[in-house]
């Protein structure tokens, strides 16, 4: 990720430390001031920053394939973070972009959220980080 806003940062470091400590209430009141101090596209450079965590180095072009075992009987905020993470993977913004609408739309992005933060934290942790 080049090009971040610091307060992009800022904000996806917030959600991590508050995932990190277990708070699910902080991580969607993280999201909430971001949503109201720079709307759904705020929120969506924080996720995207979890995303761009998750997967480490930037991308090669050319594509990436994730596995995601049992994802088809996954939960919907589950199978939300295995595609938004795969379109990070492949530098698939727009792909990205129609996936978190289509939570808006479907009233679940506070629950993908959180999902997508916790991912983060148990990707991290596996790392050891």
């Amino acid at each position: 990720m080049t090009d971040v806003p610091q307060q992009t940062l800022d904000d996806a470091t917030l959600v991590l430390h508050s995932a990190l400590a277990g708070d699910g209430d902080a991580v969607v009141g993280t999201f909430d001031e971001v949503v109201d101090r720079a709307g759904l596209a705020g929120a969506y450079g924080v996720a995207w920053c979890l995303a761009a965590t998750m997967v480490g180095d930037v991308p090669a072009p050319g594509g990436a394939a994730l596995d995601f075992p049992g994802i088809d009987e996954a939960g919907y905020d589950t199978r939300w973070v295995a595609r938004f993470v795969s379109a990070y993977a492949n530098a698939d913004a727009d792909t990205g972009e129609a996936l978190f609408g289509a939570a808006v739309a479907d009233g679940l992005l506070p629950d993908c959220l959180l999902t997508l933060a916790g991912s983060t934290v148990a990707t991290l942790r596996s790392r050891g980080a």
